[in-house]
Parts: C-alpha cells; structure tokens; sequence
C-alpha cells in the first residue's frame, strides 16, 4: 500500500537505527506477486541481514513496533495488503516454535519472495529444521504463482 519500496526503506532504517542492530548485507529488492490472497498488487520484497544483540523475543517487540509506526494496521484479510511487513526468518540456527514466535519463519521454504532475496546474500545458508541449503531450497521450488522480477 502506499509507495511501497519507500514503506520498505523506512522499515529497515527504523531496524538499523536502533542501538542494538546493525546492517550486515541486503539482497536485490524484487517485486514480487501475491501469494494467497491474489487480488491485490504485486508486492516489494527483499532481506537484510542484520547483527544484533537484542534476543529473539525482543526483536519481535521492535520489529511489530516498526511496523505500527508506520502505519500498519492489522486487519481481517490474512496475507492481505498492508503498509509494511517484517518479518524474522532466520536468528542464526536457533529453532523456536511458540504461538507469539516461530523461527525460522514456517513458510518461507515455499516462497519464492523469500528464497531468491535470501539466496542473493547466503545461498550456502542451511535450514536448521529442513536440513537443505537456501540455494537447494530455491532450487526445488514450485514456483507456479509466485512471479517475480527485480524492481524498477
């Protein structure tokens, strides 16, 4: 919603600018098609690695008050459209499985959007639960409704 890479830029700036992380590395930045809910607008999506020494919990309580500085409003229309997303989906090789938390994120093994980006930055990277590389991952994607090109 709105400009979307600009809603993007103001998320990670909000991330980095906190004392406790840092920008390690981004990734291409791609627009990418809906997957889901599909009558909406292709989406901006890329990754950042950060260093940071906030634990798990506490980055999730930053990265959802980014996302609410922003203007993102949580509504009823699950994988809908909204002002930014944020997301973890990797905390080193930590596993953590909890209602409010799950790392490495349950989905990303099967999204396109996620993969590439990922794999622009740490291909080699391993899945601690899958046990399969990032690049192995993207590799064996069925990328059938997940469209993507890099942004203009």
């Amino acid at each position: 919603m709105g400009d979307r890479l600009e809603n993007c830029r103001r998320g990670v700036t909000a991330l980095t600018h906190d004392s406790r992380c840092r920008l390690i590395e981004q990734s291409g930045i791609y627009s990418t098609e809906p997957v889901d809910y599909v009558a909406q607008n292709w989406f901006v999506n890329y990754v950042v690695k950060i260093e940071t020494e906030r634990a798990p919990f506490s980055l999730m309580d930053l990265v959802a008050s980014i996302e609410r500085r922003v203007g993102r409003v949580r509504d009823t229309i699950r994988f809908g459209p909204r002002i930014l997303d944020l997301d973890i989906i990797f905390y080193d090789d930590l596993i953590i499985d909890t209602p409010e938390l799950k790392i490495p994120h349950p989905r990303m093994h099967e999204r396109h959007f996620v993969l590439k980006p990922v794999c622009d930055i740490s291909p080699e990277m391993m899945h601690p639960v899958l046990k399969q590389s990032m690049q192995s991952l993207l590799d064996g994607l069925d990328k059938t409704g997940q469209g993507l090109q890099e942004y203009k």
